[in-house]
């Protein structure tokens, strides 16, 4: 692996921009040699402003390509599986976006793939643990300063949500994050799911909203999640843990607060991209430097998507049946040691 990272993208869509405009303006040591995308047209524009970079015809052939030491996935969730078991098989690192895949039975076929092959090579995007509020909170909790965590209550708030969003996206496109997110804080894993439905907003059209998730993490505590995706007032994430001795929440994360005409407000963020935005670019500039000199990735790994993917089908049959769902995982290999998975 050379010295500067070389990267290929498969899928040039908005999040794939993304991810290249940071690795090429703003994070250190890496460099886009290769992309591709079902749209060629589209992967052939975005080349165009990188004098670098080869456009491939398929994800299988940027992966073969010599010119580049690891992936990012950020294609059709569908295709998740295909890219990253490619990647897998070629030996080279790879970053994917969420989900890891579509089923949890994808998911564990990469688990094996990357058993087998016998070492890290699979990161998967849960941004949220790179967030500098979220790891400020899960340092409080790991201090012991609000003695043992007995509750946390988080809110996921979308704005509005695209028309071919579907009732179980609530939980599968929204939630995740959640649920990755307080495995990685509480360091335990979820055992149960429930869903409660609460009246219907006018705003939600035909989509029951908002919902209300209910998890049981191992060691006994309990994490209520409201899920409101038509909420219109902005993209509002908050999360609360109560302790034994105290309580300790995310802050306020406006730089601003304005008085006039008698008020005062803070402006809320208008969607995901503008939240979470450094903890993306902490986030990749982080897998960059793990894979410096040839090591292995460090973060959210593909025993976290299939864990994260197994939670969220219960999470859907909770919402279908009305009832508490257990979550049943397979054995974890010895690969994803419990201190590397939920550290």
């Amino acid at each position: 692996m050379s010295s500067v990272l070389r990267v290929g993208v498969i899928g040039t869509g908005m999040i794939g921009r993304d991810h290249i405009r940071r690795m090429t303006t703003v994070l250190a040591g890496v460099t886009v040699t290769a992309v591709t995308d079902v749209d060629v047209d589209t992967a052939k524009k975005v080349a165009e402003g990188l004098p670098a970079a080869t456009v491939h015809a398929t994800g299988e052939e940027l992966i073969a390509d010599p010119a580049v030491d690891a992936v990012v996935v950020c294609s059709w969730g569908p295709t998740h599986e295909q890219y990253v078991l490619a990647s897998i098989a070629a030996g080279k690192p790879v970053f994917c976006e969420k989900p890891l895949a579509t089923t949890q039975g994808a998911c564990l076929r990469i688990v094996q793939a990357e058993v087998a092959a016998g070492r890290r090579l699979v990161q998967v995007g849960y941004m949220r643990r790179y967030d500098a509020a979220y790891r400020a909170l899960k340092q409080v909790v790991d201090s012991g300063e609000i003695g043992a965590p007995l509750m946390m209550h988080c809110a996921h708030r979308n704005a509005d949500v695209p028309s071919f969003y579907e009732k179980e996206s609530a939980i599968t496109d929204t939630a995740v994050h959640e649920i990755d997110m307080v495995r990685w804080m509480f360091g335990e894993e979820i055992t149960a799911a429930r869903v409660l439905i609460p009246r219907r907003s006018r705003n939600g059209g035909p989509l029951q909203d908002p919902l209300l998730l209910i998890l049981e993490m191992a060691g006994g505590a309990l994490v209520d999640v409201e899920i409101s995706v038509n909420i219109r007032y902005g993209y509002d994430i908050r999360g609360e843990v109560v302790g034994e001795d105290g309580t300790a929440a995310l802050g306020e994360l406006s730089p601003v607060s304005v008085r006039t005409a008698r008020q005062v407000s803070t402006p809320v963020p208008a969607d995901w991209r503008e939240r979470f935005l450094r903890a993306y670019d902490v986030e990749i500039q982080e897998w960059v430097d793990s894979l410096a000199g040839g090591g292995a990735p460090v973060g959210p790994n593909a025993w976290d998507g299939y864990a994260a993917a197994v939670v969220s089908d219960a999470g859907v049959e909770a919402l279908r049946t009305g009832e508490r769902v257990p979550v049943v995982l397979a054995p974890r290999p010895a690969l994803y040691a419990t201190e590397a998975v939920l550290s």
